[in-house]
């Protein structure tokens, strides 16, 4: 494992603030939308459709805490480019979308270096106020927004119209509380995590954060490498992914075989308190993968041995299937989702940090196993 020095001179130009929100390309975005707002406790808050004036695609839009997710589908039959990338991924992460101070000093300079553009600077604008955005294309087939939002009071975007759902607050399973994304994992064929961590470096001036290799996150099966990018304020972290040879076919190359190449992994979402928030995800069906209970055996002779202390209870840690990672400065709790959709792609993280950065490293021989224990059953081990 690798932590890099933070660079000392700010980049001339462009400073991100946050992710400002992701959008996924899926087949109804209706009932997409319905599926987080039931199962991780989303609010509805925007709208884009036929009702809106917007005659080609429908866009509902929910949030929760500072997480913004928007699912958009095609009104009309014939539209090749949506239907094709459709086809190839399944539903899926289209746009990373970053929150920044000059969406187009950041879009001219990353094109400018050779990026290449999907929407140059453009000023929306509605009773609401003005946005400036502007996009890029990064790996696969993903784009990034810069989203600059100059005065803009509204709902989302402008030409958006608040939502005309409101998601039934159920006293039986009340809402998760989850507050902000902690990072976005882009996983990539083999031998194409380098060169996406250099496109960030040369288009965005990200610099490296953290990074792991296969002789340190491996099984008896398979390993992976990662590198994770972060933005100057390192708010903004992207960990890259690729897989490592092994003796089978490790996640990350199912996840490359079934999206039929690069993209958005999964998208870990921070929480302040991770025991109610997990209870509360499973009291609503969400289905979390599980690691063996000699987990929390070793946990507990480790955290001892290295004088952590873990306010949580870890009995109900190991209830939940919670993880633990720390070093000498402190420790961070996560678990992982099984995949949301049908295809064994996209899946989440709920991660709470107590005084420690990194990405789980410690847990990622356990989490491996029991992701190929899910594997297995596929057919894909």
């Amino acid at each position: 494992m690798v932590d890099y020095e933070k660079p000392k001179e700010r980049p001339a130009i462009g400073v991100f603030y946050a992710f400002d929100h992701l959008k996924f390309h899926v087949g109804n975005a209706k009932q997409a939308a319905s599926y987080y707002t039931s199962r991780f406790g989303f609010e509805y808050v925007a709208y884009q459709g036929l009702e809106t004036g917007n005659r080609d695609f429908c866009t509902h839009v929910v949030q929760n805490g500072k997480i913004v997710f928007a699912f958009v589908s095609p009104l009309n039959p014939g539209n090749k480019e949506f239907s094709a990338e459709l086809e190839k991924h399944g539903d899926g992460v289209k746009d990373v979308a970053f929150l920044v101070d000059d969406a187009a000093g950041i879009y001219l300079k990353a094109v400018e270096r050779g990026a290449t553009g999907v929407k140059a600077p453009e000023t929306l604008s509605d009773e609401h106020g003005s946005v400036i955005v502007s996009s890029v294309q990064t790996y696969g087939d993903t784009i990034h927004t810069f989203v600059q939002r100059i005065d803009y009071t509204g709902p989302f975007l402008p030409g958006f119209k608040p939502h005309p759902y409101k998601e039934v607050f159920n006293k039986l399973a009340p809402i998760p509380e989850l507050d902000f994304v902690d990072h976005i994992v882009g996983n990539q064929p083999d031998q194409e995590m380098e060169p996406v961590a250099q496109w960030y470096e040369k288009m965005l001036d990200f610099h490296r954060f953290w990074s792991v290799d296969d002789s340190m996150i491996h099984t008896e099966y398979s390993s992976l490498r990662s590198i994770v990018m972060a933005d100057f304020d390192e708010v903004v972290k992207m960990p890259i992914n690729e897989p490592a040879a092994g003796k089978r076919k490790s996640q990350i190359q199912e996840y490359v075989d079934y999206y039929a190449g690069a993209g958005v992994q999964h998208i870990a979402m921070r929480t302040n308190d991770i025991i109610t928030t997990v209870q509360r995800m499973q009291d609503r069906g969400v289905d979390f993968l599980k690691v063996p209970d000699t987990y929390y055996e070793n946990l507990r002779k480790g955290i001892e041995n290295a004088g952590i202390q873990v306010t949580e209870d870890i009995d109900t840690l190991q209830k939940l299937k919670i993880l633990v990672d720390y070093d000498d400065k402190g420790y961070l709790l996560q678990i992982f989702t099984k995949p949301v959709e049908d295809r064994p792609t996209l899946f989440f993280e709920v991660i709470q940090r107590h005084n420690h950065q990194g990405f789980g490293a410690g847990n990622f021989k356990s989490l491996f196993e029991a992701i190929e224990t899910e594997q297995a059953l596929r057919g894909n081990l």
